[in-house]
């Protein structure tokens, strides 16, 4: 397996990063423009009530259903899919988070989650963010105040569908695309001991003023593009501008040192290169805490999806062939359990 894979050159590291800010905003341009299909903008504020309420009628099981959670002094939206087949109790749990610049309706249907999710009985959450983007760093920004927001929602949601006996405790998964995937990586970096384990498509671990750092072990998967123009395999350690009045773009480390992060805080062995149809896997063993972490870089594929049917932003880069994301992920995530 060649290694430049996992360690683009510099001068194409440098090309790409140029790249960024044209194709962000490209790509967050045509999002506006009708990629999203559903926008917390258009809708009426959550009325005064119980902390959790749906805002439509009680679907029929195997349903989407808008639900609200109420946490300190907001209401925040996201969709649910539950599975077909009623009882069986608590089921394991993903939340998935969008893109910046997208929305939870964009993620189900560029991923296709839904689909995997029920094959494999799970309740899967697609949560809203605030201004279409997470935060994923540390850092305070001006349309950010509060960095850690984020964190108490996804702890707050977390807690309410346990509470309700939807969710397994022991089954707590995260997952998401870009920004969302590194808001994944976020969750399970400083919540080891609420995740049963992360995957993060397209997306790495925040650095500089915003740095994330793993605090335990958690069993992680990281899928990325080797030609990435919007945020590079090699990582992004100097943003470009974001568009006039938008969040700042968070400074990330490589894929292969986000891996290699999770790998070192949960104790896993040293990693096992191979070189698979389509793509590179890195795989570090599991250690004697049992978190597994595995890299896959898919050859010839950009910020995108792979296995997805929907066509990315022009910018993006192509979409790879080689293996389903979701049911990739949803493999590793199921197999570990807290």
């Amino acid at each position: 397996m060649s290694s430049n894979r996992f360690s683009p050159s510099p001068r194409r590291t440098a090309t790409r990063c140029a790249s960024y800010a044209a194709a962000l905003a490209l790509g967050l341009s045509l999002t506006a423009a009708g990629l999203t299909g559903c926008s917390t903008a258009s809708r009426p504020p959550a009325a005064a009530g119980p902390a959790v309420s749906t805002s439509v009628s009680s679907p029929a099981p195997g349903v989407d259903s808008r639900e609200r959670l109420t946490v300190g002094d907001g209401t925040r939206e996201y969709l649910m899919h539950r599975p077909a087949a009623e009882g069986g109790g608590p089921r394991p749990l993903l939340i998935a988070f969008h893109g910046r610049g997208a929305d939870a309706e964009q993620l189900r249907r560029q991923s296709g989650l839904d689909k995997a999710a029920e094959a494999r009985g799970m309740l899967l959450v697609y949560p809203e963010a605030l201004g279409k983007g997470w935060g994923a760093g540390t850092a305070a920004t001006a349309q950010r105040p509060d960095p850690d927001a984020d964190v108490r929602f996804t702890e707050a949601l977390i807690a309410e569908l346990v509470r309700t006996g939807r969710a397994d405790p022991h089954r707590v998964y995260v997952a998401g695309f870009s920004n969302g995937g590194s808001m994944a990586l976020r969750m399970a970096a400083q919540r080891p001991d609420l995740v049963s384990g992360a995957a993060s498509v397209s997306g790495e671990l925040p650095t500089g003023a915003a740095a994330v750092k793993p605090t335990g072990p958690v069993p992680v998967l990281i899928v990325y593009g080797a030609e990435d123009p919007v945020r590079p395999l090699a990582g992004l350690p100097t943003p470009g501008p974001a568009a006039p009045g938008e969040e700042p773009i968070t400074a990330t480390v490589s894929a292969r040192a986000s891996a290699e992060a999770f790998a070192a805080a949960g104790g896993a062995g040293g990693p096992a290169e191979e070189g698979k149809p389509g793509h590179d896997s890195v795989t570090w063993p599991a250690g004697p805490a049992g978190a597994e972490v595995r890299l896959l870089v898919m050859h010839g594929a950009g910020h995108t999806w792979p296995g997805s049917t929907m066509p990315p932003p022009a910018g993006f880069g192509s979409v790879s062939t080689a293996l389903d994301a979701s049911g990739t992920l949803l493999d590793f995530l199921t197999a570990h359990k807290r």
